[in-house]
């Protein structure tokens, strides 16, 4: 059976299986429970994650103690707080499992050190970053544009599985409204 994690590769580029393993020998794999921490606000992040089970959610608290979620992450999506991982700053973001989870990380050494040794993973890692940002600007733009109904509506098509897995309270963070709010657009 196929690697997980080179089935995912591998929708971006091939690699032989010697080039595989050379690839996983820089990752470190880790299990963490429901509620538990990824990344806590304020910390030095080293590591970015990929998800192989479970639910994640990126969010911060505001002056008020209000949570917002930026960024679920389930199977086959990568998580972390990116500014602080890249920069090695104080990140401005926490991570926590809404599930159990399994996981894979690259601390940012390893993958500086794999990208220069093996240049296909460097376009890996820069098309998923393209994919990223698009991803980005898609939210912002349905954020700036769309109605809250229509932003529920979009968030259901693209991803179906997400509300099977999340409390309605985080879809209504994750597009910044009540859960009244939310609950009068799918009673």
């Amino acid at each position: 059976m196929t690697h997980p994690l080179r089935k995912h590769i591998e929708e971006i580029i091939s690699l032989t299986d010697e080039e595989f393993d050379f690839v996983l020998s820089h990752f470190e794999h880790i299990k963490k429970r429901k509620h538990q921490y990824l990344i806590q606000e304020g910390e030095i992040v080293n590591k970015e994650y990929w998800v192989i089970q479970g639910c994640l959610k990126s969010y911060f608290i505001d002056d008020n103690g209000k949570e917002h979620i930026l960024q679920f992450g389930m199977e086959n999506w990568w998580i972390t707080d990116y500014e602080s991982f890249v920069k090695q700053v104080k990140s401005k973001t926490s991570i926590d499992c809404i599930e159990d989870c399994e996981l894979l990380y690259i601390t940012f050494e390893n993958r500086e050190k794999l990208t220069a040794k093996m240049h296909k993973m460097e376009r890996f890692w820069a098309k998923k970053s393209k994919i990223g940002r698009i991803a980005l600007q898609n939210r912002i733009l349905s954020l700036l544009k769309n109605s809250t109904k229509e932003q529920y509506e979009q968030l259901l098509e693209q991803y179906p599985k997400l509300f099977q897995r999340v409390p309605k309270k985080m879809i209504a963070s994750y597009l910044g409204v009540s859960r009244e709010t939310l609950s009068r657009l799918n009673p």
